[in-house]
């Protein structure tokens, strides 16, 4: 059998397992990822020259000579009859490493997601900003895919993603999608978003905003009629705002928190939680922009937006994380163990258990 179809195996269980990550990595045997915890496969122990020979036979040439150059290599492949991966090649004790991410190619709605009523009113917005945090494997991209899936259903627009590497491909259905991909399509985040501009686009999807140029960008197009999402790793929506304006000098935070008192939609960070019975499930805290949380961002008082936030919520559609975990808690669907793990607020939510 050859190593190709050794990898292409390996991939093939991480989808009959249901599992979310392979990780390839000498001196271990394969081992995927179910439910948010690792679990090894019944493998001989792997060699760095295992690795090598299965990884390389999925890379062009291009793509070698990039891994070899970097020791870092980010790119997604689709195996016939298998499904699209997210791929990372890094190196570890001198030895070649894998870690693939499979990506759904059906993409869910966001009702297949279980999502508030309040998602599908902010993707209505003509402009703005509309960000999705949280840690690595959270599901940020999952929901982001599934507002974009919204829009493809129900209006008319040019939707660009400029993406490190493209994970979802949406079908054209009533909208018109341009991937871009760092490397292949494009240099970098902020070149693609300063030429989007000329390329005339409704909605704007920003892979990761891990820069000032590419949140500089992201800011202005959402101020000049773009509807524009994006992700952070971060796990509140205080602790995004004061993330964004960080990345900037101080003369210029003024100005930048002025823009996003302005622009910013909402921000929704989630985590996943293991359920009971098995699965995970999405906490989400929501945040919306109203007139109150606007003049907070403007005069530099985040530290006030969470008690901003659960004010009115009947009206805002905001939810904070403990209120959303102690409704999970209530539906008996997760552990307190694993509310108390994942929380942003783990002494607001000790106390809002011990009042139930």
């Amino acid at each position: 059998m050859s190593q190709t179809m050794d990898i292409q195996k390996l991939l093939k269980s991480v989808v009959a397992y249901k599992a979310s990550d392979l990780h390839l990595v000498s001196r271990s045997e394969p081992q995927i990822r179910i439910d948010g915890k690792l679990v090894a496969l019944n493998l001989p122990i792997l060699t760095g020259e295992d690795i090598e020979a299965m990884s390389y036979s999925l890379l062009t040439e291009k793509q070698k000579k990039a891994f070899e150059e970097d020791w870092e290599l980010d790119f997604s492949l689709v195996i016939p009859d298998v499904g699209r991966f997210r791929a990372n090649y890094y190196r570890t004790m001198g030895d070649i490493a894998c870690a693939f991410r499979i990506i759904p190619i059906d993409i869910p709605s966001l009702d297949q997601l279980n999502a508030k009523q309040i998602f599908k009113e902010i993707i209505k917005r003509e402009k703005g900003l509309i960000l999705v945090t949280g840690p690595t494997g959270s599901g940020k991209s999952t929901t982001l895919a599934a507002m974009l899936n919204e829009i493809n259903m129900t209006e008319s627009k040019h939707i660009i993603t400029v993406e490190d590497p493209v994970e979802f491909v949406h079908q054209n259905k009533k909208c018109l999608f341009s991937h871009r991909n760092i490397d292949t399509d494009t240099g970098s985040f902020s070149t693609a978003l300063k030429y989007a501009m000329r390329e005339d686009p409704d909605v704007i999807l920003i892979g990761e905003m891990r820069d000032r140029e590419t949140i500089s960008a992201a800011l202005t197009a959402a101020e000049t009629g773009h509807l524009v999402f994006g992700t952070l790793h971060t796990n509140s929506a205080p602790q995004t705002i004061n993330r964004i304006i960080d990345v900037f000098a101080g003369d210029e935070q003024p100005q930048v928190r002025a823009q996003l008192s302005t622009s910013l939609i909402a921000v929704i960070s989630q985590a996943l939680l293991p359920k009971i019975g098995g699965g995970r499930v999405a906490a989400q805290e929501i945040f919306i922009t109203n007139p109150a949380i606007a003049n907070l961002i403007r005069e530099d008082k985040v530290h006030q937006l969470y008690s901003q936030m659960q004010l009115n919520q009947a009206g805002t559609g905001m939810v904070t994380q403990s209120q959303e975990l102690i409704d999970f808690l209530r539906k008996k669907m997760i552990t307190k163990e694993s509310a108390i793990q994942f929380s942003n607020r783990p002494d607001e939510l000790v106390r809002m258990i011990q009042a139930l």
